[in-house]
C-alpha cells in the first residue's frame, strides 16, 4: 500500500456513528468502526411520549474518538501517513445551542443534564406548535414565503421550529446560548479547532433544507420576519450565518490535539459537513432523475436535476430544493417518510411487551436461560414476521394501514398526524397485520413518488440504500410492487460513509469534483428488485383505498385538533 492515498469517512447515525477508512483509488473499504452512543442506548434525555429525542455531544465525541482510533488499529501499520482527508455526516436537522465559542451548553458548567442544551435529534417533535405558527405566518405576513424552497410546508423537524421551541421552554438556555449549530457543521469545526459560531463554515445542506436559507433572500428569513414571529429571536440572525458551503469545500486541516488523539497527521483535510441521506445518496451514485431512497428508521428521498432543467420551479410539499446540497452544481431535492423501519419496531414491541414482562417475572426460568430467551425472540421475530407475511396472498380486502406512527414528513409534512389500521378482523394475525404495515410504508413511499410528478418532475428509476434495502427481500418486493418500477441496490453496505469518503477525496485534493470521486470509488450495484405485474395492478387498488383513508384521518384529527 505505499504511496497509496486514504481518507476517512464519518457517518453519524441515529444509534451509533461508523469510520471507516476507504482507499481513494477504488472506494474499497480498509478498515472501519462502529460505536453505539451510550447515553441514547440508555434512553437517557428522550421522552417518545412528548416525542422528544435529544442526544448528548459526548456521545459524539466519544465515539468520534473511539472508531477512528480502532479503524487506524485494524488498518496495515502506517497507513495513518497516507490518509489525506476526512468528511463527516450526522442525521438533521440537529441543531444544539452554544455559547460565544461554539461549545454545546451542554459541555458547559450547569448544563450537563440539561437536554435542552443538547443536539435535538431529527426525530424530536416537540416543536409542532413552532411550526405550525412559522408556515401561518410565512404565508399570511405580506412579504416573502420563506417557505416557498422548503415545499412551502415548514416542519417541526426543523432548525428554527426546534430553536424557538427551547428558547420558549428554557429560559436559562434561552439567556446562555450565543448562537445555533447543526450537528454537521459543528463537528467538522471542532476536528479543525475553530467552533466561533460567527465564522466556522455552515453547510448548504443543512441550511437550505432545514433553515429557510436562500441567495435570493440575502441568506436566511429576514430580521422583520424573525422578530414578527417571536421577540425571542431579535439579533439572532446576526449571530447565525450569511455564506453557506457545499461539502466540496475545505473546512481547514486536522487540529493537532485531533490529530493526536487520533493518530493522524495534521495534513488531513477536513471538509464541510452535511446530512447523512445526502452525502449517502452520492455514496449509493446517485445521478439526475432517480430517487435513491435511503431506508432505514424513516426514509429520504433524493434527487438531482440539473439547474437549468429545474429553472424557476417550485416543488410543493417537499423537504427543500438546494442548489448543491447533493452533488455541487446540481439542484438536490428532498423527500422522505417520518417512519419506515420505525413502524416494524414499534410493532416488534408491541408483541415482545408481553414476553418481557410474563418471561421476565417467571420463576421457571433461571435467569440466563430468560435473557437468551428475549434476546433470541427479538433478533427473529421480524425476520419470522416477514417469511409469514410473505406467503399471505395479497388480498384487496384485507387490512389497511397508513404509515403515520411518527407523523408524515412528505408530502406536505404534519407532524400533528396519526397511524391507523383498518378492515380487522378474527382473523387478523400477527403476519397479516404487519404485511399491512409494511405495505403502507410502501404506499408512503408512492405518494412521494407521485407529488414529483405531479410537480412536473420526472422519476427515471430508484435506487435503495440503507438496512431495510439490503435486509428484507420481503419489504423490498413489495415496494417495488407498489411503485411498479425496479429498484437497484449498491453493492456497499455503508453508502453513507462511502459518501463522505467520496467527499473527502474531492477536498484532500484527490479528485477535482465529487462527481469524479463518485465514479472512481462508487460499488456498483448487486441486487435488482423488479415489480410483479398482477400485484402492481391489485396494489393500485388498494392505493387508491390507502389515499382515501389518509384523507378521512388526517380531517378527523385537523377537526379534533380545532375543538381542542
Amino acid at each position: 500500500m505505499q504511496n497509496e492515498q486514504f481518507v476517512i469517512g464519518v457517518d453519524f447515525g441515529t444509534d451509533s456513528v461508523r469510520s471507516v477508512i476507504v482507499r481513494a483509488a477504488d472506494g474499497s473499504e480498509i478498515s472501519g468502526s462502529v460505536f453505539s452512543f451510550p447515553r441514547w442506548t440508555e434512553g437517557k434525555y428522550c421522552d417518545p411520549v412528548i416525542n422528544q429525542f435529544r442526544q448528548h455531544p459526548l456521545d459524539h465525541i466519544e465515539g468520534l474518538e473511539v472508531t477512528i482510533r480502532e479503524a487506524l488499529r485494524s488498518a496495515p501499520k502506517g497507513i495513518a501517513e497516507d490518509i489525506l482527508g476526512l468528511s463527516v455526516d450526522t442525521t438533521g436537522s440537529t441543531p444544539v445551542a452554544v455559547n460565544r465559542q461554539g461549545m454545546p451548553l451542554s459541555l458547559t458548567p450547569g448544563f450537563e443534564e440539561n437536554p435542552n442544551a443538547m443536539f435535538i435529534l431529527w426525530k424530536d417533535h416537540t416543536a409542532v406548535k413552532e411550526a405550525e405558527e412559522i408556515n401561518r405566518l410565512a404565508h399570511t405576513w405580506g412579504g416573502i414565503d420563506f417557505t416557498k424552497y422548503e415545499g412551502g410546508v415548514y416542519s417541526s423537524e426543523w432548525f428554527w421550529a426546534k430553536l424557538l421551541h427551547v428558547l420558549r421552554e428554557d429560559p436559562a438556555v434561552r439567556d446562555a446560548a450565543f448562537s445555533w449549530v447543526e450537528n454537521c457543521d459543528w463537528i467538522p469545526a471542532l476536528l479543525t479547532g475553530n467552533t466561533d459560531p460567527l465564522v466556522l463554515k455552515r453547510s448548504r445542506c443543512a441550511a437550505g433544507h432545514k433553515a429557510m436559507w436562500h441567495p435570493s433572500f440575502d441568506g436566511l428569513p429576514s430580521e422583520e420576519f424573525l422578530v414578527k414571529l417571536d421577540p425571542l429571536l431579535k439579533g439572532l440572525r446576526d449571530r447565525l450565518y450569511k455564506d453557506t458551503y457545499t461539502s466540496d469545500a475545505v473546512v481547514g486541516t486536522l487540529a493537532a490535539e485531533w490529530a493526536s488523539r487520533f493518530g493522524l497527521t495534521t495534513r488531513v483535510k477536513v471538509g464541510v459537513g452535511a446530512f447523512d441521506a445526502h452525502m449517502g445518496a452520492v455514496g449509493g451514485e446517485i445521478r439526475p432523475y432517480h430517487m435513491t431512497k435511503i431506508m432505514g428508521t424513516s426514509t429520504c428521498d433524493m434527487l438531482v436535476v440539473p439547474q437549468t432543467e429545474l429553472g424557476d420551479k417550485t416543488v410543493r410539499g417537499i423537504c427543500g430544493q438546494v442548489d448543491g446540497s447533493i452533488i455541487p452544481g446540481m439542484i438536490g431535492l428532498e423527500a422522505g417518510q417520518s417512519a419506515f423501519g420505525d413502524v416494524y419496531a414499534w410493532f416488534k414491541d408491541i408483541l415482545m411487551w408481553p414476553l418481557e414482562i410474563i418471561v421476565a417475572r417467571s420463576p421457571l426460568l433461571t435467569p440466563q436461560v430468560r435473557d437468551a430467551l428475549l434476546a433470541d425472540a427479538s433478533d427473529r421475530l421480524i425476520a419470522e414476521l416477514s417469511r409469514e407475511a410473505e406467503q399471505i396472498p395479497l388480498d384487496v380486502s384485507g387490512g389497511l394501514a397508513l404509515d403515520w406512527m411518527n407523523g408524515r414528513r412528505t408530502p406536505d409534512a404534519n407532524q400533528m398526524l396519526k397511524g391507523a389500521i383498518t378492515g380487522l378482523s378474527l382473523g387478523s394475525d400477527a403476519p397479516r397485520i404487519f404485511r399491512a404495515l409494511v405495505e403502507a410504508t410502501a404506499f408512503g413511499a408512492k405518494k412521494i413518488v407521485e407529488r414529483f410528478r405531479s410537480e412536473g418532475v420526472r422519476i427515471d428509476g430508484v435506487i435503495a440504500l440503507g438496512g431495510v434495502a439490503r435486509k428484507s427481500t420481503f419489504i423490498m418486493q413489495v415496494v417495488a410492487d407498489v411503485l411498479n418500477a425496479s429498484i437497484v441496490v449498491p453493492r456497499s453496505e455503508q453508502t453513507c460513509a462511502l459518501g463522505a469518503s467520496m467527499f473527502a477525496a474531492t477536498v484532500a485534493g484527490i479528485y477535482p469534483t465529487v462527481e469524479e470521486a463518485k465514479k472512481a470509488m462508487g460499488s456498483g450495484f448487486d441486487i435488482e428488485y423488479r415489480p410483479n405485474a398482477e400485484n402492481a395492478k391489485k396494489y393500485e387498488y388498494l392505493y387508491q383505498r390507502y389515499c382515501r383513508l389518509g384523507d378521512f384521518i388526517e380531517q378527523e384529527i385537523t377537526t379534533q385538533r380545532s375543538k381542542a
